[in-house]
């Protein structure tokens, strides 16, 4: 089993990256690969709806090193993903909406029934909102969320202060172990995922 964990911070050494290492280790440590992507510093492209992808086979019009790196590591098979984020005026990091637009409306079959969780890292407030707006990208998607003891956030402003945050932490461990849990319990059953054909409704005639 193998879980991709998406670093949505532009600082590779951060406290984003606390927080999601300590998730990774307790799943390494549950016989689970893990993979650490961060989106970095580029400029992120968005989606535009051109719906090209919707007729190249799940391939985004917009071709970027980021995305392309994400698509062949879905291509080569996740079972389930983390998603983490700075907190940027009570909302996640926009380069990482951007580019989880572009995945999950070209890409999204690949991680549907997927088990995900979001995780949110901030000085002080605005962590409930990042969180919640994380979360809608799996909850439109068919994708068991994952729980933990108290919501996925840990704080810290400066470098490295995320790891003074014991009780956050603490949940990220707790996070990492229930989605050991979830991913071996769902393979265990082999739970037939059916479903009619979408229907989409418009009221703009």
């Amino acid at each position: 089993m193998r879980v991709l964990l998406i670093n949505g911070s532009p600082h590779a050494k951060g406290n984003t990256s606390i927080a999601l290492a300590e998730v990774a280790k307790i799943l390494e440590q549950e016989g689970i690969e893990t993979v650490i992507v961060g989106i970095g510093v580029q400029p992120v492209r968005g989606c535009v709806a051109c719906g090209s992808c919707r007729k190249n086979n799940t391939t985004c019009a917009f071709s970027d090193a980021l995305y392309d790196h994400l698509l062949e590591i879905l291509k080569e098979g996740v079972d389930g993903l983390v998603v983490g984020s700075p907190v940027y005026y009570a909302g996640p990091n926009g380069s990482l909406c951007a580019l989880l637009d572009r995945l999950f409306y070209s890409a999204g079959t690949m991680l549907a029934y997927k088990p995900a969780a979001a995780v949110a890292v901030c000085r002080r407030g605005g962590a409930s909102a990042t969180f919640d707006r994380l979360n809608k990208y799996f909850t439109i998607n068919n994708m068991p969320v994952v729980p933990s003891q108290y919501w996925n956030s840990v704080h810290g402003a400066a470098a490295g202060e995320a790891l003074e945050d014991l009780e956050g932490l603490q949940t990220m461990r707790t996070l990492a172990r229930n989605m050991a849990w979830m991913l071996r319990d769902l393979q265990a059953k082999h739970i037939p995922m059916g479903e009619d054909k979408k229907i989409k409704t418009s009221f703009v005639r």
